[in-house]
Parts: structure tokens; C-alpha cells; sequence
């Protein structure tokens, strides 16, 4: 797995201060994308042990309300294997911190059991993210009031109460 950038204390990803990981490779390629250069899977440097361990030391510090994790497309199913390891961690070092997560790909359509982008993976990491921004930016859509998405189409979801309830649930986020 390849990143593309780490923001340290950022602000725009997600409530609070945060730290942000920025991950290579996505197969969307969504019209009017911010970051068409994340597309490709080997853009930017190797995502290495010592990266991991730099970042799990520093979303430690007591400012950080959380970690981002966002693309390129995250829910890429080497992606998923790439950060399951990390995303784990995290949750174990910091159970008060809540994990983030931007995905062009639908919840119900590409992530559940069966659905194209479901791997070994996808449910422990689905069970790990507290929030999830899901769905392609639509350039037609494009609306810069919302608060952490790009475009009208894309939900944020409070990941804990729909893998309790099993139907989507709405972050508070979304208002």
C-alpha cells in the first residue's frame, strides 16, 4: 500500500483535530475529484512499519480528537488489507478516539457480505470506523457548504448504531 500525505493536527477532515492519512489507489475516479493523482496505487511513498508506528505514536497526544482515513479510496479491497493492522491499533491504544473514514464506495451496495468490495477484511474494519462518509463525489452535486462531504449524494453515517441496528444511521454530522 502506497500514501499520498499525513496531516498532522487537521482540522477540515473530520470534527476535532485529527490526524489524517491520505491513502493511494482508487478505481472510482470520480469527474471533478479534487485529488485525481491519488488514483494511482503506487503514487506517493510505501506505507511501512515505521510509518504505522509514527502515526500510532503521535494520534497518542492528547490534542487529537481522532484519525482520518481518506484517498484515494481507503475500502480498496489491498487498501482494507493494507490498513486493517493500523485501524485495529488504534482502537485498542486510544478507545476514547473516534476513527473516521471517506469511502467513494456505497455502504449497502459495495461494502456489505457479497457485495463487490467485501474482503476478509471489510466487516472488522466496518466494525472498527465510527463515522463513514460514503459515496462518489458527483460533480453535479458539488456543494461547498456541506461539512465533510463534496457532494449532495454522499451520507455520513454513524457506523456504530448501523452495524448495531443494521440499517443505515445518520450521523449527527450530516446537519
Amino acid at each position: 500500500m502506497h500514501y499520498c500525505e499525513l496531516i498532522k493536527a487537521d482540522c477540515a477532515n473530520g470534527p476535532g483535530v485529527r490526524l489524517s492519512l491520505f491513502v493511494s489507489g482508487c478505481t472510482n475516479c470520480c469527474k471533478g475529484c479534487f485529488q485525481p493523482q491519488t488514483w494511482a496505487f503506487d503514487y506517493g511513498e510505501e506505507y511501512t512499519p515505521e510509518v504505522e508506528e509514527m502515526i500510532l505514536e503521535e494520534v497518542k497526544k492528547p490534542y487529537y480528537r481522532g484519525l482520518t482515513i481518506l484517498g484515494g479510496e481507503p475500502m480498496e479491497p489491498c487498501n482494507q488489507a493494507g490498513l486493517i493492522n493500523l485501524l485495529k491499533t488504534f482502537k485498542q491504544q486510544n478507545p476514547e478516539k473516534d476513527l473516521m473514514m471517506f469511502t467513494g464506495f456505497t455502504y449497502e451496495q459495495d461494502l456489505l457480505e457479497g457485495q463487490r468490495k467485501h474482503t476478509p477484511f471489510t466487516d472488522e474494519i466496518l466494525d472498527l470506523v465510527d463515522i463513514l462518509v460514503d459515496g462518489k463525489f458527483i460533480e453535479s452535486e458539488k456543494d461547498i457548504r456541506l461539512k465533510f462531504r463534496g457532494s449532495r449524494n454522499q451520507r455520513i453515517i454513524d457506523m456504530k448504531e448501523t452495524r448495531k441496528t443494521g440499517s443505515v444511521v445518520l450521523s449527527q454530522l450530516n446537519n
